[in-house]
């Protein structure tokens, strides 16, 4: 049969439609219309050489079902060895959960598959393509992706945070940072507002496209609320002052203590040939309780308590003190107020101790820094 597969594909009044599935046929003999539905190859068949060097270096494997599945392919395949067309195609089943879930969609699947291989460098460059923080992530990301992997249906979801958290010190250890490419230099520059996650992730974008970005701060400190919000046993900063020097050197220039509205606005900006602004300022403000004196001295927002200790600032707390709340912010807070020499401090909240919404390790880290947790109490 091969020799006629070879035919067809070489006849010029021929046409293959590869992974086609007929939808609907009307009209009659001679005069009909066919309506069809085609999946994507996502090799184009004009370039591909049929080499096979994507196979070579794909980290998936499949069952190879040409063999009734005795045998193992990659993604990245050619059905038979006489297939015509005779180029390769990338066999996709849609989108993995982790990666519809996680906030950033990396490419959660390939980069673990990467890992399995020892390609530690490749998986690197692979989780970069879509988040600039593997190793802040790695330490202080929710991981939703983790609760939608599927390995849950055999035993245990994949230590998907940890696995990039890896990445990210073997990268340090290497000591060889990788840097993302960035296109050819353009003409237009954007002035983004906030040097918090959103706004470097949003530099680091942009920088990759080739536009010129500078970062605008009112804080003395880059980070925003990963450097004031989040405690530095959590978060160590010389890893968060790494991976924020990784978006300078692709070319960002990060300008701190400068306040928008007060120190340049929007019609300066335009002046200085600024083409677009990006807002990106955070969300530093706590919540009111709407209680009676809770205005009074000595009560302290759980937020503002956080970014005061994190710029180093003298905060008087005494040596009692009461956390109201029972997320992850108030954990931090009792823990920060236990380093900074307070010797009882009590978390109270609404909540039973199975219902705190903080994560289980940050309770149990509370408890073990012997912070006294009183549940069900409002």
């Amino acid at each position: 049969m091969s020799p006629k597969l070879v035919e067809v594909g070489r006849h010029l009044n021929i046409e293959l439609l590869t992974n086609t599935e007929l939808v609907e046929l009307n009209g009659k003999p001679g005069n009909f219309t066919a309506k069809v539905h085609q999946e994507p190859r996502f090799i184009d068949l004009d370039k591909c050489t049929s080499c096979g060097e994507c196979a070579k270096v794909c980290p998936i494997t499949c069952s190879n079902e040409y063999d009734e599945g005795l045998s193992e392919r990659k993604a990245a395949f050619k059905k038979y060895p006489q297939a015509i067309p005779g180029a390769y195609g990338i066999d996709k089943r849609g989108t993995a959960p982790c990666k519809a879930t996680c906030p950033a969609h990396v490419s959660i699947q390939g980069y673990i598959a990467l890992i399995n291989q020892g390609k530690y460098r490749e998986a690197l460059e692979l989780f970069k393509q879509e988040h600039p923080f593997p190793g802040i992530c790695g330490r202080v990301c929710h991981h939703p992706c983790e609760e939608i992997c599927t390995r849950n249906d055999v035993d245990q979801p994949l230590a998907i945070r940890e696995l990039h958290r890896f990445l990210a010190d073997y990268e340090r250890q290497q000591g060889d940072w990788y840097i993302p490419e960035v296109a050819e230099s353009r003409e237009e520059k954007v002035a983004i507002i906030g040097s918090g996650p959103a706004g470097l992730t949003t530099a680091y974008c942009l920088v990759r496209q080739g536009y010129q970005v500078t970062i605008y701060e009112k804080l003395p400190v880059t980070g925003g609320m990963m450097a004031v919000g989040i405690p530095e046993y959590r978060l160590p900063r010389d890893l968060l002052a790494d991976e924020i020097q990784v978006i300078q050197k692709m070319g960002v220039e990060i300008k701190t203590g400068v306040t928008f509205g007060e120190d340049i606005t929007l019609e300066s900006l335009k002046k200085d040939g600024f083409s677009a602004v990006f807002l990106a300022i955070g969300l530093h403000g706590g919540r009111d309780l709407g209680v009676e004196n809770e205005d009074a001295e000595g009560v302290l927002q759980g937020v503002d308590f956080l970014r005061d200790s994190a710029l180093g600032k003298d905060v008087a707390i005494g040596e009692d003190v009461v956390v109201v709340g029972g997320g992850n912010v108030a954990i931090d807070v009792a823990l920060t107020a236990k380093r900074k020499g307070a010797k009882n401090v009590t978390l109270i909240c609404l909540e039973a101790r199975e219902e705190m919404p903080a994560w289980q390790h940050e309770i149990e880290e509370a408890l073990e820094g012997d912070i006294q947790i009183v549940n069900s109490y409002g």
